[in-house]
């Protein structure tokens, strides 16, 4: 477990540019066709709760996974759990954007993409906040990305450690001791 303070990595100002900056790009792509907006909880619910205000194309419904690969760690354990209620129906012909907190080592973001396309839609594309490609250990190409970051374990702005931080207004990262 991470010990001393946390330090600033990305300003609530630089968080709200980032999302307006998103939104732009995913408006742009989404215009004529709107979108079905997929949450991964819990981290990504801040974050696009965000992205869906800025949003300005046809944003037909809002849905929600919960997908887990830390547990109580701060080390991913690579192994993806999906909990779901979406049906099929929901998404099926529909273009699908995924969005999520982080991309991290690409487990989390290959099961829900798998996951999706196995529904029907006519299209999926993922949206994460936070890229951390130094971690990667599945090819991961994410369609939208908000921030490329070092490998810090990151909290705030929705992210936790064992259920702490969520709540911050900011993202934070714990210094090396």
């Amino acid at each position: 477990m991470p010990s001393g303070e946390l330090t600033l990595l990305i300003s609530e100002a630089e968080l709200k540019s980032g999302v307006a900056e998103l939104a732009r790009q995913i408006d742009r792509d989404y215009a004529s066709t709107g979108l079905v907006l997929v949450c991964i909880l819990k981290g990504g619910a801040i974050f696009a709760s965000d992205l869906l205000r800025e949003l300005k194309c046809s944003v037909h419904r809002v849905e929600f996974l919960r997908a887990s690969s830390y547990g109580s760690g701060t080390q991913s354990s690579g192994s993806v759990r999906i909990e779901s209620t979406l049906a099929a129906e929901q998404v099926s012909s529909r273009h699908v954007l995924v969005v999520d907190d982080i991309a991290d080592t690409g487990h989390t973001c290959v099961a829900v993409s798998d996951y999706m396309r196995g529904m029907g839609p006519a299209s999926v594309r993922y949206c994460a906040l936070l890229d951390k490609p130094d971690r990667r250990e599945v090819s991961v190409d994410c369609d939208y990305v908000g921030f490329t970051i070092p490998d810090y374990f990151v909290v705030g702005y929705g992210m936790d450690l064992d259920e702490r931080y969520r709540g911050l207004p900011a993202v934070y990262y714990f210094p090396s001791a």
